[in-house]
């Protein structure tokens, strides 16, 4: 892992194909993180997150391999540490047995985010897997 880097895993008892599904439109992906979205997923498409709802992540999609990657740019459109499409997130989707490793790293990161950026993306991952599990996620906001 690089210095600029963070990697959160979490195995969840749900298929790869089953947890794509959360990431194809907009209203499934607020089941897991945010409280308003605009994503195109496709390459070159638009990634734009209310993600506690005080202020908007955003950047571009990169690209979309169907129940395996994600990959997208992502910044705060409230501008420094990190701008809008500063930095690059992957989300991996590994079959593990009857369920999935899910991978995410986000790349880029200035080295005095990567704990803050860190403890978010735990908590929305965590979401990620119950809602694919066929739970409820819980509260939206890592700090509630």
């Amino acid at each position: 892992m690089a210095d600029d880097e963070l990697v959160v895993e979490r195995h969840v008892a749900a298929s790869p194909q089953k947890v794509f599904t959360y990431f194809t439109d907009s209203s499934k992906w607020l089941r897991w993180q945010g409280t308003e979205a605009e994503i195109e997923l496709v390459p070159g498409g638009v990634f734009r997150v209310n993600v506690t709802g005080d202020g908007f992540a955003s950047g571009r999609v990169i690209e979309v391999v169907e129940n395996e990657r994600v990959v997208f740019t992502w910044g705060w459109e409230q501008g420094p540490p990190v701008a809008p499409g500063a930095t690059t997130v992957a989300i991996e989707l590994v079959p593990d047995g009857d369920g999935t490793l899910i991978r995410l790293t986000h790349s880029n990161l200035p080295p005095e985010q990567i704990e803050l950026h860190r403890h978010g993306w735990e908590h929305y991952v965590a979401r990620l897997g119950a809602v694919s599990e066929g739970r409820e996620p819980g509260l939206n906001s890592p700090g509630a």
